[in-house]
């Protein structure tokens, strides 16, 4: 198999990506219109592609001087364990020298980011304001 490596967001099927990562489980409540502008909004992105669909996805959010964040790291769980979601990380990161970038990260992939360099932080806090996914300032 084929993986493409890419940091724009031409091609992407938004409602295509949205319904994948529903069946995987992965999806947060965004309507595609929201996933598009949250990776158009992002400081960069890394996009997996085989054979002209989204296979992975990775982003992340920085204020350019110290601080990261990473976000969206997903790959299509048939094809997990392959190096993709490795190479989506490596890619926007190696454009982060000298941030501290942050990621938030549930059980079972803990040790994954752990290989990565990645270490555990003690305490880490949200807050939402208003309601969820509803931007009542627009």
């Amino acid at each position: 198999m084929k993986i493409i490596y890419r940091d724009d967001l031409a091609g992407i099927d938004w409602q295509k990506l949205k319904a994948a990562l529903t069946a995987d489980q992965f999806d947060n409540g965004r309507t595609p219109e929201q996933l598009k502008t949250s990776f158009q909004n992002s400081h960069g992105v890394c996009i997996a592609w085989s054979d002209g669909h989204v296979i992975g996805t990775a982003r992340v959010l920085s204020d350019g001087v110290c601080n990261a964040y990473l976000i969206d790291v997903w790959t299509q769980s048939n094809l997990r364990r392959r190096g993709v979601a490795r190479e989506m990380i490596s890619r926007p990161c190696v454009k982060l020298a000298g941030q501290h970038i942050y990621l938030q990260v549930d059980g079972d992939a803990a040790e994954f980011y752990r290989r990565l360099g990645f270490v555990e932080q003690p305490v880490g806090m949200s807050r939402i304001v208003g309601r969820w996914l509803v931007n009542e300032f627009e």
